[in-house]
């Protein structure tokens, strides 16, 4: 993938944002940390108290016949994942209607990145020249370059 020069390279997960900026050229690629987040997401049963409920319909009776079901469970994790990836996709719409970048690269796990374009305003989706699909929050710097290089 070419990454231009000055080019805004975002590394994000649901909960890890590492923003680059490409200070060499499309071929020998220089990434530059700028900014760097890490919001806190403890997993999916420490942020409940409760056992999902049960839908009255699946007891018996009334119209439906008794399944014994419940009612799917509220993955809190992932709507903080989910929200974080919204934040994200905000924080870039401010960058890019300062024009702090003309070229932006998004690299994201699939259900991040499916997450993050839902919520591209139109100055961002003008000014995104490629997205990866990889989670790379965790990598060093040279890694993310040679993933990039090879895209």
């Amino acid at each position: 993938m070419l990454v231009p020069h000055d080019a805004m390279v975002v590394v994000a997960d649901g909960r890890k944002l590492l923003m680059l900026r490409n200070q060499g050229d499309a071929e020998y690629l220089n990434l530059e940390v700028v900014r760097k987040e890490l919001h806190p997401n403890p997993k999916d049963s420490d942020q409940k108290t409760d056992s999902s409920g049960a839908a009255a319909s699946t007891r018996g009776g009334g119209q439906f016949a008794s399944s014994g079901g419940t009612m799917g469970e509220t993955d809190f994790h992932q709507l903080e994942e989910d929200r974080f990836a919204a934040e994200v996709a905000g924080m870039l719409k401010e960058e890019a209607l300062r024009n702090s970048f003309e070229s932006l690269i998004i690299v994201a796990p699939p259900k991040t990145l499916g997450e993050l374009r839902k919520h591209y305003h139109i100055s961002v989706s003008d000014r995104l020249k490629g997205e990866l699909a990889k989670d790379l929050t965790d990598h060093p710097v040279p890694d993310i370059e040679k993933a990039l290089q090879s895209a």
